[in-house]
């Protein structure tokens, strides 16, 4: 069975034109990541959306669950901003048959120096083994979202 990756933007797909203060979010990056792991697990990408997650509205929530819904894969994979990550994993529980883990990154998978490998491994490996529900997958943990919170003094995510 593959696993649906559904892009929606955020950091992790951020490209910056000067010192990190004029950016936009470009093109997926997971699709490169995953092809440089060398990942034997079958995965299709579907871009959804290309927005910051504190422009994220409850129209792109409504869409991000009806694409989760209509997949026709139980495994799904969510990249997005860190902002709002937990407020949508919120959004997304209670989907039947569904395992949906939500990931990204504090610093563009572009960089050189970045937690986007990491988090995307992570993300890729909880969707197979942690059971059905709306999960997060962060700094070399799984989060349930309504225990968690992201710090942003410490710039991690944390139980609550």
């Amino acid at each position: 069975m593959a696993i649906e990756i559904i892009t929606t933007g955020g950091t992790i797909d951020k490209v910056y034109f000067d010192a990190k203060s004029s950016f936009e979010i470009g093109e997926p990056q997971i699709g490169e990541v995953l092809q440089d792991a060398n990942l034997t697990v079958e995965y299709r990408i579907t871009p959804l959306l290309r927005k910051d997650s504190l422009d994220l509205t409850d129209d792109d929530r409504k869409l991000i669950k009806e694409a989760v819904i209509n997949s026709s894969t139980a495994q799904i994979v969510i990249t997005h901003g860190t902002d709002t990550m937990v407020e949508t994993a919120k959004y997304l529980q209670g989907i039947a048959g569904k395992t949906i883990v939500l990931t990204g990154a504090m610093q563009p998978a572009r960089f050189r120096f970045t937690d986007a490998i990491y988090n995307i491994a992570s993300a890729t490996t909880a969707v197979q083994l942690l059971p059905e529900g709306a999960w997060i997958a962060m700094n070399g943990r799984c989060f349930d979202p309504q225990k968690t919170r992201k710090n942003v003094a410490m710039n991690r995510f944390e139980n609550l």
